[in-house]
C-alpha cells in the first residue's frame, strides 16, 4: 500500500562541504513510500492526486527529514553521560570502564542496550556505528536487541589486552576466537553488520592488533572502528607503548586496519603527514564535538581535513558525548568550528549532510539511506515541537528553509522527536 507523510520536507541530496548541492525543501511537502522505499517527493497537492488511493499522515506543520546516522557512540556508556571534571583517561579510568565492566551478566547488559537502542529512535538517530562491550555475552545480548529494535545497526566485540580492568582484558587469542564466533553469527544477519572494534592502540597490544589484520583478511566486508588522536596524554602513551612508530596512525597502518572501512573517532590532533596519509588510505573520521569540549580534549580541525580530502561526519560519542541528540551535536560543531582561526563557515545544510549524506556514505550505504530521493529505504524523521516551547515560537517567524533547519539544530532535542521510521515502518512515537 502506498503510504503518503505531508510536512515540511527537507534534506541534502548531495555535498555542500565541497560544493555539490544545497537543500532542498518543500514547504508543503509529501513523501510518497510503497513497501519501505521512497516512491515519489514532492507538493502535498500534487502528490495527492498522483496516488489518490494512498494512505494518509498528515504531520502539517511538522517538519520531516532524512533518518540521522550516528557513526560513534558506546553501548555501555550511557550511564556515565554527565561524569564531569575529569581529561580523557582519568575519566576512562575511574567512572567509563567500571561502569563498562558492570555489563557482566546477560539481565544488565539486555537492559541496557534496550535503553540504548531507544535512546537512538527517540533522537531521530536511524542508524548508528556502534562501539560494543568488551564482555561477549554483553555483546550478543547487544545484537539481538539491535535486531529486534529495527534500526540499522553496526557494532562490534571491543578489544584489548592492556589498561584496562580485570573484567575488560582479553588474552589475543580470546579476542580472535570471541569475534569470529560473533561474526560467523551476526555479520549480515537480521539486519546487523559487525565492526571489527580493538578500543585503542594503548589498550592492545601488538599481538591484538595482528588479530585484528587477520580477521579483516577473513571477512573482507567487515566495518572497522578505532579511535585516534583524541588527548595529548593518550598520544604520549602510544608513544611510548609503541616506540617503532612515527605517530599513532602508523600502530594501525602496520596491522592492515586501514582502508575505506575503517572509521577512527576525534582525530583531533594529527601530523600534517598523518593526516595525508589518512586520507590517502581513505579511511573516514567520526568528528565529535561536544564529547572534545566536555573531556577538554581539543577542537577538531575541520579545515585541515578538507584540504587532505578526507571524509568526516558529527557523532555522539556517548558517554564522553553529551547526549544522543545529533541536532545538539551539529551545533556543537558549529560553534567549535566559530572558535578556531581557520574554522569552517557551517551552514545549516552542512549541518545536516555531516549526520545523514556523510555518515551514510562511510558506512557504504550511501546509496540506500541519508537523502530523500526516489529509490531510497524510507528512513526519516518527524520533528514536531511543542505548541507552547521556544523553538515553536522561533519556527512561527522563519521565512526560509535555512532559517527552519537552523532554528532545529539550535533548539530541537529528544522532546521534540515525533516519531522516527527506517523501511518504512515506524519504530518510535513520542507518547502523549
Amino acid at each position: 500500500m502506498i503510504e503518503l507523510f505531508r510536512a515540511h520536507i527537507i534534506d541534502v541530496p548531495g555535498d555542500p562541504l565541497r560544493g555539490t548541492a544545497g537543500l532542498r525543501a518543500i514547504e508543503d511537502g509529501a513523501l510518497a513510500i510503497d513497501a519501505g522505499r521512497i516512491i515519489d517527493l514532492g507538493n502535498y497537492t500534487e502528490l495527492t492526486a498522483r496516488f489518490p488511493q494512498a494512505m494518509q499522515h498528515d504531520w502539517s506543520g511538522a517538519t520531516l527529514l532524512p533518518g540521522m546516522i550516528d557513526i560513534h557512540v558506546h553501548f555501555p556508556q550511557l550511564p556515565v553521560i554527565g561524569s564531569m571534571g575529569l581529561p580523557l583517561l582519568s575519566w576512562l579510568s575511574e567512572r567509563t570502564l567500571p561502569a563498562e565492566a558492570a555489563l557482566d551478566n546477560e539481565a544488565a547488559a539486555r537492559d541496557a542496550a534496550r535503553r540504548f537502542l531507544r535512546s537512538l529512535a527517540a533522537n531521530g538517530t536511524t542508524g548508528a556505528l556502534v562501539f560494543g562491550s568488551h564482555i561477549a555475552a554483553a555483546q550478543e545480548a547487544f545484537f539481538q536487541e539491535a535486531a529486534d529494535s529495527g534500526l540499522r545497526i553496526c557494532s562490534g566485540l571491543a578489544l584489548g589486552d592492556r589498561e584496562l580492568p580485570a573484567p575488560l582484558l582479553r588474552s589475543a587469542d580470546q579476542c580472535y576466537r570471541e569475534s569470529r564466533e560473533l561474526i560467523k553469527r551476526w555479520h549480515n544477519k537480521r539486519g546487523v553488520r559487525y565492526a571489527l572494534t580493538p578500543r585503542f592502540s594503548v589498550s592492545c597490544s601488538e599481538a591484538v592488533l595482528e588479530v585484528c589484520g587477520a580477521l579483516m583478511r577473513e571477512q573482507r566486508d567487515l566495518l572497522f572502528q578505532s579511535h585516534i588522536n583524541e588527548n595529548q596524554d593518550e598520544i604520549a602513551l602510544v608513544r611510548r607503548q609503541f616506540p617503532w612508530a612515527d605517530d599513532y596512525f602508523a600502530t594501525y597502518e602496520r596491522y592492515g586496519l586501514t582502508g575505506r572501512c575503517s572509521v577512527y573517532a576525534h582525530n583531533l590532533h594529527p601530523a600534517p603527514d598523518e593526516c595525508e596519509r589518512m586520507a590517502a588510505a581513505q579511511v573516514a573520521v567520526a568528528h565529535c564535538p561536544s564529547s572534545n569540549a566536555f573531556l577538554g580534549s581539543g577542537s577538531f580541525p575541520m579545515q585541515q581535513h578538507l584540504k587532505c580530502g578526507m571524509r568526516f561526519a558529527v557523532a555522539s560519542d556517548v558517554g564522553g558525548g553529551t547526549g544522543f541528540s545529533l541536532f545538539k551535536e551539529g551545533l556543537a560543531a558549529y560553534e567549535m568550528q566559530r572558535q578556531r582561526d581557520d574554522g569552517v563557515a557551517l551552514d545549516p545544510a552542512a549541518l545536516l549532510y555531516l549526520v545523514t549524506g556523510a555518515p551514510a556514505a562511510i558506512l557504504g550505504m550511501g546509496d540506500h539511506v541519508g537523502s530523500l530521493d526516489p529509490g531510497m529505504l524510507a528512513d526519516f524523521v518527524i520533528v514536531a515541537p511543542a505548541s507552547d516551547g521556544t523553538l515553536a515560537a522561533v519556527l512561527d517567524a522563519v521565512t526560509t528553509p535555512e532559517q527552519r533547519l537552523g532554528a532545529l539544530f539550535t533548539l530541537a532535542r529528544e522532546e521534540c522527536i515525533a516519531a522516527t521510521y527506517v523501511g518504512g515502518r515506524e519504530i518510535y512515537r513520542r507518547s502523549g
